[in-house]
C-alpha cells in the first residue's frame, strides 16, 4: 500500500491564498483582454472568497457571512 506524502505547511492558508490572488492579479495585468485574463481574475476572486470562508469558519463567533 502506498503511503501518503505529508509535509507541514510553513505559511497559513490565509497567507497562501493572499499570495496566490496577488500573483494572479499581477499576471492578469500583463495580459491583453481575453479568456486567459478573465480566467486569472476569476481564480483570484475564488482565492479571496476561500480566504473569507476560512476566516469565517475559524472565527470564534461563527456568524453567518455578510
Amino acid at each position: 500500500m502506498l503511503k501518503r506524502r505529508r509535509f507541514k505547511q510553513t505559511q497559513s492558508l490565509q497567507d497562501r491564498l493572499a499570495i496566490f490572488a496577488k500573483d494572479a492579479r499581477d499576471k492578469a495585468e500583463t495580459l491583453p483582454a481575453g479568456p486567459d485574463k478573465e480566467d486569472l481574475l476569476k481564480r483570484a476572486r475564488q482565492a479571496d472568497t476561500a480566504s473569507h470562508i476560512d476566516e469565517w469558519a475559524n472565527s470564534t463567533g461563527l456568524l453567518p457571512p455578510t
